[in-house]
């Protein structure tokens, strides 16, 4: 797929894989995340290999990052949005946003799909909602994946 980089002032943000600070997204997602506290690096990195993501950057600095999972054609899974505490309140994660929908491979899919506890105000204004029909919706899940074995 094609390298897609789009700047705003000091920040970049980049869909190119070899720009990922993998250490960085690891440390966040399994440390300080919520959603998936002591995830394996294997996992994050087979996570990456299979995603499109976006990396923003301040520089040679990762200050952020996302990832979507789809088909390209009818749905996309949105997640692991994180912007580095440092550099919130900038809009950062806003921009973020308006990069991945505006993605030239993910236009006229029928379904995004992300889970999300913490930034609902985010989402709500590209379009997301709670589910309309949650009786239709179903999941296998398995919270305690990540957990370490005694």
């Amino acid at each position: 797929m094609e390298i897609m980089e789009a700047t705003k002032d000091d920040y970049l943000i980049s869909t190119s894989v070899d720009k990922l600070d993998r250490k960085l997204i690891y440390n966040f997602l399994s440390t300080e995340s919520g959603w998936s506290n002591g995830i394996s690096s294997e996992t994050v990195n087979k996570s990456i290999e299979n995603s499109l993501n976006f990396g923003i950057y301040m520089g040679s600095q990762q200050i952020g990052f996302g990832r979507v999972i789809s088909d390209f054609s009818t749905i996309a899974y949105l997640g692991d949005v994180f912007v580095l505490k440092e550099f919130r309140g900038l809009g950062l994660s806003k921009w973020l946003m308006d990069v991945i929908m505006s993605h030239k491979d993910l236009q006229n899919l029928r379904r995004w799909i992300l889970l999300t506890s913490t930034a609902e105000w985010l989402y709500e204004k590209y379009g997301f909602t709670k589910l309309p029909k949650p009786e239709i919706y179903m999941e296998k899940y398995n919270p305690t994946v990540y957990d370490l074995p005694n």
